[in-house]
């Protein structure tokens, strides 16, 4: 497959003299869904707020489609085809569905093409058809975390960055939502994701990394980090991951 992203020797952080990611490379591949894991502070958000746009890289480079996009504005990150979903509920409550979605659309070339665009979502999350009048913080967590990926395709990324995406879900709504992510390269998007749930988070993807201070120290196929028995005892318990995941 070909590669999509890849992040080479990536210095990126908040404070110029302490990165957090400390030359990070890694790859995600056209179709793929990949998950990164590991302890807190590792980097995990970090790989995805410097793809995004919203932190610039001091060294390495970021490669998307073959294009250096580090330090690239969010706002020119997202119409490279590049749509990001952060940690927690970042809807608008008192806003509608239908709304919500089209707030994710102000990058569309006309009000023709958002309407366009708004029918294959609500194709492809039918659960919103009857709630498109509906305002967004009257639904539950989980249907919530759907509307926000609903609102993330609506320009029709080629990549979205999920960043735990099952934080503070039931097991049911979590389910729901690791159902629609494992659904999302039939659709044409490929998927980069952190998952405070990382038992979960691997079993719904193609590959895994273990991130640990800031760099990338194993790569393998999901299946095969799930059965090794470090990897089960060190990441795979019920506490990684509780914090922010920087």
């Amino acid at each position: 497959m070909t590669d999509l992203l890849v992040f080479q020797d990536v210095i990126a952080g908040y404070l110029k003299s302490v990165p957090v990611l400390q030359g990070m490379t890694l790859r995600v591949a056209a179709g793929e869904i990949v998950c990164l894991i590991g302890p807190n502070g590792a980097g995990k958000s970090t790989v995805l707020r410097t793809v995004s746009g919203l932190l610039t890289p001091t060294g390495g480079r970021v490669m998307f489609d073959g294009e250096d996009i580090g330090g690239l504005r969010a706002d020119l990150v997202l119409r490279k085809g590049i749509s990001h979903v952060p940690q927690g509920h970042t809807g608008f409550p008192d806003m509608t569905v239908d709304e919500n979605l089209i707030m994710g659309g102000f990058s569309l070339e006309n009000n023709d093409e958002v309407r366009a665009r708004l029918d294959e979502i609500y194709e492809m999350f039918p659960l919103f058809v009857e709630r498109r009048r509906q305002k967004a913080g009257n639904m539950s967590g989980g249907q919530q975390k759907l509307l926000e990926i609903g609102r993330g395709l609506m320009v029709r990324p080629r990549l979205m960055l999920l960043d735990e995406p099952s934080l503070g879900l039931s097991p049911k709504n979590a389910k729901l939502v690791f159902d629609t992510v494992r659904a999302l390269p039939q659709s044409g998007v490929t998927v980069l994701m952190v998952e405070q749930n990382a038992r979960s988070g691997l079993q719904c993807s193609d590959r895994g990394y273990v991130l640990e201070l800031g760099q990338a120290r194993m790569e393998r196929p999901a299946p095969d980090l799930l059965d090794d028995p470090d990897v089960g005892r060190l990441y795979l318990g019920g506490g990684l991951g509780r914090g922010n995941g920087r």
